[in-house]
């Protein structure tokens, strides 16, 4: 049980993480370029690696979600998890609030990158 909570915590972290920008980065180069320079590495970042990724693993953990639904898919063990389908649809959840976070992180630094230009 511990080990489903943990890992529906972290999932869920991951869009309050973006959100608030503390995501880890490598900051060699990062650090020493303007805010511009960064926002448009953070859009990039965004369009190329976030949001692929996040619509592909929601849009199948939908799928994987509602598999162990319809099968009403238990825990293997004696006396484990019943329901893993609640547990499972945290995944598809959990990316789901990343593309929102992630839109507002964009459109965040989207303004950043018009700053002087308004």
């Amino acid at each position: 049980m511990e080990w489903h909570l943990f890992s529906s915590l972290f999932l869920l972290g991951i869009s309050y993480t973006l959100q608030h920008d503390a995501h880890v980065r490598v900051d060699i180069f990062y650090a020493t370029f303007t805010r511009k320079k960064q926002a448009l590495i953070n859009i990039i970042g965004f369009v190329v690696f976030i949001l692929p990724i996040s619509l592909l693993i929601t849009y199948y953990g939908i799928d994987f979600a509602y598999n162990a639904y319809e099968i009403n898919e238990l825990s293997g063990d004696p006396g484990g998890l019943t329901h893993r389908y609640i547990i499972k649809s945290v995944i598809p959840l959990s990316f789901i609030l990343v593309i929102i976070s992630g839109i507002l992180f964009a459109v965040d630094n989207y303004k950043h990158l018009n700053e002087d230009q308004t």
